[in-house]
């Protein structure tokens, strides 16, 4: 799907705008492991794949913070506002990880734009995003982020 590029004067009448799918991503170990020595979360679920093999999961997984961050990168492919001067990514709700993201699997991400709301100087949207895994029966993150953009 093309990036659904929207002008800042057109901005508040965003909502509902369905922003679609972004391309899938893989999650191999090494991005794993570079992010569990970035946050310092070396558990063995995430890096020791001989062990993981026997643990609940039958094979390492991916921080589940590690698969939120990676909304930063498929945000870029669905989404841009033109004709403003600062873009803020202002925060995060109703963050929930349903399922977790095997090592090596493919994932991308559904948005949709669900409010607009003017603030001083610009607008903030709230954006229900979803990252699935591909033939998962249920998301790996369920969350709603909040973007700011101003004139």
């Amino acid at each position: 799907m093309a990036k659904t590029v929207i002008n800042y004067a057109d901005l508040a009448n965003a909502a509902g705008t369905d922003l679609g799918y972004s391309e899938y991503r893989n999650v191999p170990q090494d991005q794993i492991n570079t992010f569990a020595d970035a946050t310092d979360d070396h558990q063995w679920i995430h890096t020791d794949p001989e062990k993981a093999k026997s643990g609940p999961f039958g094979g390492p997984i991916a921080h589940g913070y590690l698969t939120l961050s990676l909304q930063i990168a498929f945000w870029s492919e669905l989404f841009d506002v033109d004709g403003v001067s600062t873009k803020v990514n202002y925060g995060l709700e109703k963050v929930r990880f349903p399922s977790p993201v095997p090592v090596d699997s493919k994932i991308r991400m559904k948005a949709t734009i669900a409010e607009v709301e003017e603030v001083k100087g610009g607008y903030q949207i709230a954006v229900d995003q979803m990252i699935e895994v591909e033939g998962a029966t249920k998301p790996a993150v369920v969350s709603r982020g909040l973007y700011r953009f101003y004139a």
